[in-house]
């Protein structure tokens, strides 16, 4: 997988400054106060840092903004980066500001003198999580990703607090890179095998193959694969970091590792974005490997449906009809309509198998989220306003976009089917509400449930608060914060 850039921490050293090479980042506040550091590189830049003050640039400056001199003299440096950081700053601003330095830094070496910074684990946050690329294959000569130094006061205390941060991150690139493979490397297998392989962390690991899933009765997983050659899979990633018999948190995700459409192909134009249809099985992965790392005290279990939907003689065809794990007959009118074909299938086996507390299931479900919402926010659907709450407070808090759409008795009509139990498509008309009114057929009455459609924020065209253009990582974040705040504060 994608390493993060190594991020280290050390007593702050004046006589370093002058001869650190690459970029060096100093932060200011808006009234232009200087810390020690600062007025090392103002010395060492014969009064730049002054001068600047005294222009009032700084004070036109956004919070987490950086200005730039280029070749500053008096230092070995190529750049120094200036970061306005007011002294009340808040969360997001320190983000912000290790995201302007994660962007600016490409591969250079990055010092940031780092002493009067008050969430120091924040702004490395925000640079390593900036500072991603997704460069697994290209052949040619691959550049070093300078390191990145931060001069605190207390580095071993900041090293123990920036700790957690740094396996979000870890958990972030994994999904990355997982949205990012093309689909002829990341096959159903392969993706499996990324998963088993967490096992090194302490996650206990089930990879269910297709003779299981047919004895088990998931018909509406396996009619999705059956135009292709690449075998379907349930995985399972358990972590038992909470109170022994405490009922898990679970987590479910769509893994479509390519979508067609099947019989009901998908228009050429775009299909090669398809890549990235098995984005909420990424998200639950990344989100487990983060609880491994940095072990939760909290009892989460991850299950991703892994399949890929080709045309074939052996395909599914529209007109078709599928049982379910449950027992309820389908009718597929689309075959391009298999995300929740094969989510309805993996939310019965994780309430059956383990009597879970409450689910959260992520799929790039439906263009209707898109038409609705745009890149900027994924959908929330649920049967639990609390479940539901907590979920968006995390949301919120973590800087991820999330807007609640409403569920209702009426849009069951739309599902209803002559020849089946229900049909899997009710039409263009609210397309991402009657999807989720089909998943929660397959969700126990007394059970609480959030569907979120990250189809718009799962890979995105341009670049985002914390990325740049393509996989996002969106809601590995905001899904780590509710296992801390619901889970880890009991």
């Amino acid at each position: 997988m994608t390493t993060p850039v190594s991020v280290s921490f050390q007593d702050t050293d004046l006589d370093q400054i002058a001869t650190a090479k690459g970029r060096v980042a100093v932060v200011v506040t808006p009234d232009g106060k200087l810390d020690a550091g600062a007025r090392r590189v103002n010395r060492l830049t014969k009064g730049a840092l002054t001068r600047m003050v005294e222009s009032g640039a700084v004070e036109k400056m956004k919070p987490g903004e950086i200005k730039t001199l280029a070749w500053p003299a008096g230092m070995a440096a190529d750049a120094l980066d200036v970061v306005c950081l007011p002294r009340a700053a808040k969360t997001e601003d320190f983000r912000a500001a290790g995201v302007s330095l994660g962007r600016a830094k490409g591969d250079a070496a990055l010092l940031v003198l780092a002493g009067q910074v008050r969430k120091p684990a924040e702004l490395t946050l925000g640079i390593v999580l900036r500072a991603y690329s997704f460069t697994a294959h290209k052949t040619s000569e691959a550049k070093e990703n300078g390191d990145v130094t931060l001069m605190v006061a207390k580095p071993e205390e900041v090293r123990a607090e920036t700790a957690p941060a740094l396996a979000v991150a870890e958990g972030v690139f994994f999904t990355r890179d997982l949205v990012s493979e093309p689909a002829n490397h990341l096959t159903t297998t392969e993706f499996a095998n990324r998963i088993s392989a967490m096992k090194d962390l302490g996650l206990k690991i089930t990879v269910l193959d297709e003779d299981k899933l047919e004895k088990l009765g998931m018909g509406a997983l396996l009619s999705v694969g059956h135009g292709s050659i690449s075998p379907s899979k349930v995985a399972v990633m358990e972590w038992n970091g909470g109170k022994k018999g405490d009922a898990p948190l679970a987590l479910v995700g769509k893994g479509v590792v390519f979508d067609t459409g099947g019989i009901s192909l998908k228009p050429a134009a775009g299909m090669e974005d398809m890549t990235m249809d098995m984005g909420g099985a990424g998200v639950v992965a990344g989100v487990m490997r983060v609880l491994a790392l940095r072990k939760a005290k909290a009892n989460v279990v991850g299950l991703v449906g892994l399949v890929e939907n080709m045309p074939s003689d052996r395909a599914t065809r529209p007109g078709d009809v599928v049982t379910s794990m449950k027992g309820d007959t389908i009718e597929v009118i689309n075959t391009d309509a298999e995300g929740r074909l094969v989510l309805a299938d993996v939310l019965w086996y994780a309430q059956e198998h383990y009597k879970p507390r409450g689910i959260i299931d992520l799929a790039t479900l439906t263009g209707a989220a898109i038409v609705a919402l745009g890149h900027e926010n994924a959908a929330v659907l649920t049967n639990n306003d609390d479940l539901c709450k907590a979920f968006l407070k995390a949301a919120e808090a973590e800087g991820e976009g999330a807007w609640q759409m409403p569920m209702g008795k009426a849009y069951d009509k739309m599902m209803d089917s002559q020849i089946a139990d229900i049909k899997n498509s009710g039409g263009r008309p609210a397309g991402t509400i009657t999807a989720a009114q089909f998943l929660r057929r397959f969700v126990a009455e007394d059970m609480p449930w959030v569907h979120l459609d990250i189809a718009g924020v799962a890979s995105v065209k341009a670049e985002t608060t914390y990325a740049p253009k393509g996989a996002t990582g969106w809601g590995v974040m905001s899904l780590n914060r509710l296992v801390a705040d619901m889970l880890e504060g009991d």
